[in-house]
């Protein structure tokens, strides 16, 4: 079992695409808003164990911009459960240090979650001990194109723009670029997910959903990552010299 890691072996900053809630319930004959419910489940299951190994920030891709092409009663559902586990979480959320953010444009979400959202970034705004994104309404190109936008409006001269600039724009500005991407129930792309800031974090892919994505496969991927050689454009003589 992984034990808080105070050598570096465990990622700073891990994300997350949460996939195969639809098809997790299919194949148990239950209805897609039961798979979403068994997710948030998940969700908490998670969000305990990086806790408690120390993990200092989680980035969960909950619902895309491009998931309001769902069908309206799967959409309706979703945003049901948000704010039923805003309700529920909040709370501890804020006992046990955990600071809640928002990555994506949460003018565009419905006004009840909207609200609850507000509130509950307020709340725990002081937790130190984690800081969880829930990536909302989020799409990675709308990003950049935001974090652009805001550069222009502010009148920089072009050679004053450099990669810290861009990054200081991003809706993660001031945090650490994830170290590891895991995506689960076997799909294997970004789907548009943090594409700037995971540049160069380790991928891991699974074949569980996520209702299954349980401690064991998260200690599973956290080893995985552990047994990695992070190169960042370097090579292996380029690093053992350094």
């Amino acid at each position: 079992m992984l034990q808080q890691d105070p050598h570096g072996t465990l990622p700073v900053h891990l994300a997350i695409i949460m996939d195969g809630n639809g098809r997790w319930a299919q194949a148990r004959g239950l209805s897609r808003s039961e798979g979403h419910r068994a997710g948030a489940a998940t969700v908490r299951t998670i969000v305990t164990r990086c806790r408690e190994l120390g993990i200092r920030y989680l980035t969960l891709y909950a619902f895309s911009s491009e998931n309001w092409n769902r069908p309206r009663a799967e959409v309706t559902a979703l945003f049901s459960l948000l704010l039923e586990f805003l309700q529920q979480e909040v709370p501890l959320l804020a006992e046990k240090g955990i600071s809640l953010k928002v990555l994506g444009d949460l003018d565009g979400l419905p006004l009840a979650q909207r609200t609850a959202l507000r509130h509950a970034i307020r709340r725990t705004a002081g937790g130190t001990a984690m800081t969880l994104n829930l990536a909302l309404n989020y799409g990675s190109r709308a990003e950049l194109v935001q974090a652009v936008r805001s550069i222009v409006r502010e009148g920089l001269p072009a050679e004053a723009i450099d990669e810290a600039t861009l990054a200081g724009h991003l809706y993660t500005a001031g945090q650490p670029d994830p170290d590891l991407l895991i995506r689960t129930s076997g799909e294997q792309r970004l789907s548009n997910y943090l594409l700037y800031q995971c540049a160069y974090s380790e991928l891991y892919f699974t074949p569980v959903p996520w209702p299954d994505f349980g401690q064991e496969e998260l200690d599973a991927a956290l080893a995985v990552y552990a047994g990695r050689s992070r190169r960042f454009g370097k090579t292996q003589e380029q690093i053992d010299g350094s």
